[in-house]
């Protein structure tokens, strides 16, 4: 019998990468659509499912019913004005809190704690480097500490967000000094880290230079001017265009 052979595949330059996901380009007859506000994707969100898991009775499984306390005791100041800022609803906002405060009782969330929920979610790759990443996207005034209003912002945002506002988003991420550009540097940080963190764990198997290949696409796509950096201005419209980048868009649930 022959042995298997190793199967690799590249990026395609979407926001991502392919970490063994089809793009829905790639479907027959599919194309892309904002997928619906539902429960099921919310609860497949690592940070979501971190905070719930403490609200939960022990021995029950995570689910829908999680956010539907029945008895909720803890409430954010400003509720209204939050559900106001946010897509989500009064009982998710209480049951996002009450975990929050159970997870991090000074009400603040550092980057310490991002490292070891992704850890805890993604324990066969090292998610450290996404975590430190991910933490300053969600810390914006850059003070090393998250507190819960601007958390379940981000949140809305990933999760439930339009798909400019989820753009905006990802630019600020891969945006890592804040100079309003994204350079072939910061790109290949990003995705080097998500790579590290379950790309490596894939099927089929990402190539070695898989980050760099994907690197160099994104900005033959998006660096109009070729100047050696993307503006907000590129990736808005540039994104908006491309049928893989925006299914990529919906992989954002997968690694948040």
């Amino acid at each position: 019998m022959q042995p298997a052979k190793e199967v690799t595949k590249a990026s395609d330059g979407s926001l991502l990468g392919d970490l063994g996901h089809t793009p829905l380009s790639k479907k027959e007859g599919v194309k892309w659509q904002r997928p619906r506000l539902s429960r099921q994707a919310l609860m497949r969100c690592c940070l979501v499912k971190w905070i719930l898991s403490s609200t939960a009775p022990q021995g029950s499984d995570s689910s829908d019913s999680e956010l539907e306390l029945s008895t909720v005791r803890h409430q954010p100041e400003g509720l209204d004005q939050l559900q106001a800022q946010t897509k989500f609803t009064k009982k998710e906002l209480q049951s996002l809190y009450r975990g929050f405060k159970n997870e991090c009782p000074t009400g603040l969330v550092d980057e310490d704690t991002f490292k070891l929920i992704y850890a805890q979610f993604f324990p066969q790759g090292d998610a450290t480097t996404y975590a430190h990443f991910l933490f300053n996207a969600f810390d914006a005034d850059g003070n090393g500490a998250i507190h819960f209003e601007d958390f379940v912002v981000g949140l809305s945002i990933l999760l439930r967000g339009t798909v400019h506002e989820k753009l905006k988003w990802a630019f600020n991420l891969y945006d890592i000094n804040k100079d309003g550009y994204i350079t072939k540097e910061e790109m290949l940080a990003i995705m080097k880290s998500i790579y590290d963190m379950m790309g490596r764990h894939t099927y089929p198997i990402l190539r070695e230079d898989a980050p760099a290949e994907h690197v160099e696409r994104f900005f033959e796509k998006m660096d109009r001017n070729q100047d050696g950096v993307v503006t907000i201005e590129e990736f808005l419209e540039t994104c908006q265009k491309d049928e893989n980048i925006m299914s990529s868009m919906q992989l954002f649930e997968n690694v948040i």
